[in-house]
């Protein structure tokens, strides 16, 4: 199609990411469908990866909509010719609508660097998601959250035994269904959840580890990389697992440190290089750039 004459108000973009057993032909299979399909290509990023012989790729494209079809029904309907490929190539593929905006629940605790960061970057257009709610086990930031005008939900863990803890994990999955969540960020909510929780919300949950991975995990990261006398700190944004902190690592950021800072100032640096790898991280999953392979992730940058 020709990028000069397209009416781009009778078009919609859309996010297609795959990933199957690596062999000749699937670049071409795929960008011949889309062509059949009427598709514009507007930028596409491949990988192989020779340890797992799998193949990653993500295509972000346009496509004329007929008259009287709107985008979703033009793209229930790419879904519907693209699965026999799929089937074809034996595929793990998603197809997106570029244009919506995934809805995301942040959860905080009483640190709120990463919350009011996320939430500057979210009014200021940084970030292409729809921030639908705000849930904390406090109330400290219940204003911050009124002055963006996001429902604020405190979710109180007073006695953090297994009842208690299982009655709250309830209400944020009631709050997740109740706000079609699509993603939940961990903003420095301290809190560990739950295997069953993990596991219903794997892959749509992000965490943001104060510390470079795998190093001083735990309580205090800071204070354990002052006692070691580190030259080097930084932050690890990685989506939710049961294993606490070893899910896959979607970014890290890192910041150069000497032995004439204290473990305040140590604590100060990390907590910029925490916002800008969880903002990131958030980013990437929301533009649909992130793909799995096992415990890894592939970024398309």
């Amino acid at each position: 199609m020709d990028n000069a004459t397209e009416n781009l108000s009778d078009c919609a973009s859309y996010i297609l990411t795959l990933s199957c057993p690596d062999r000749s032909g699937i670049v071409h299979a795929v960008a011949s469908l889309l062509c059949e399909a009427g598709a514009n290509i507007l930028d596409s990023a491949q990988f192989g990866d020779r340890p797992s012989a799998r193949f990653f790729m993500r295509v972000h494209f346009r496509r004329a909509l007929p008259p009287g079809v709107s985008a979703d029904d033009a793209l229930t309907h790419l879904r519907a010719a693209f699965a026999g490929l799929g089937t074809d190539y034996e595929m793990e593929w998603a197809l997106h609508d570029a244009a919506r905006r995934p809805r995301v629940m942040l959860l905080v605790s009483r640190i709120g660097h990463c919350l009011n960061d996320l939430l500057f970057r979210h009014r200021t257009g940084q970030l292409p998601i729809e921030i639908a709610a705000i849930a904390s086990n406090h109330k400290d930031f219940y204003q911050l959250a009124a002055s963006y005008d996001i429902p604020f939900h405190h979710l109180p863990l007073l006695q953090a035994t297994r009842d208690t803890k299982a009655a709250q994990e309830a209400r944020l999955w009631d709050l997740f269904c109740e706000y079609r969540i699509d993603l939940v960020v961990l903003a420095r909510y301290m809190q560990v959840l739950s295997d069953d929780l993990c596991r219903r919300l794997e892959g749509r949950a992000i965490n943001i580890h104060h510390s470079f991975l795998p190093s001083f995990k735990g309580a205090r990261p800071y204070h354990q990389a002052y006692e070691r006398g580190v030259k080097l700190i930084g932050a690890t944004a990685h989506y939710v697992t049961a294993e606490l902190d070893e899910g896959p690592i979607i970014e890290q950021e890192v910041s150069r440190v000497d032995h004439a800072m204290d473990a305040d100032q140590l604590a100060a640096i990390g907590r910029d290089v925490e916002c800008v790898a969880l903002a990131r991280a958030v980013k990437w999953h929301a533009e649909h750039r992130v793909l799995r392979n096992g415990g890894r992730t592939l970024v398309f940058r």
